[in-house]
């Protein structure tokens, strides 16, 4: 993780295994980082973006292990709509929103109600997003 000021930087740990596939489909530890200011949180995954205010977070919490299937990669849930952006099988966080949000595909019409990230230092993240403490609930 870095921060310059109030904006904290994590990296997406990645699984050595699943580079060559990924990097296939732009997504490489250069193109991908999560992005969380006092206002905005940012995810870029290779050529995915997810952008939303930061008061739109719900909640968070850490999940994983996964299944190589379901995690690698952009990945949409079939059952409940949720997006994961993942580069590893071991563990990311699950982030809830208030609103649903766009980034699983260019149009932006499909909404996603959380996005699973698997970013280096996820317990990190987890505190991070509790210290804004989605205090609108």
């Amino acid at each position: 993780m870095h921060h310059d000021g109030k904006t904290r930087r994590f990296g997406f740990a990645f699984e050595d295994r699943y580079r060559p596939l990924l990097r296939l489909l732009g997504i490489r530890p250069d193109t991908c980082e999560l992005t969380l200011g006092d206002d905005v949180l940012r995810v870029r995954f290779g050529p995915w973006l997810v952008l939303s205010p930061r008061a739109n977070v719900a909640g968070a919490e850490l999940s994983g292990p996964y299944s190589a299937v379901k995690a690698i990669g952009p990945h949409l849930s079939l059952a409940d709509g949720g997006l994961t952006f993942g580069s590893n099988t071991r563990q990311g966080v699950c982030i809830r929103f208030r609103r649903s949000v766009s980034g699983g595909e260019p149009l932006g019409v499909l909404r996603h109600p959380a996005l699973t990230v698997t970013v280096e230092e996820p317990a990190r993240l987890l505190d991070e997003l509790r210290a804004g403490q989605w205090a609108a609930t």
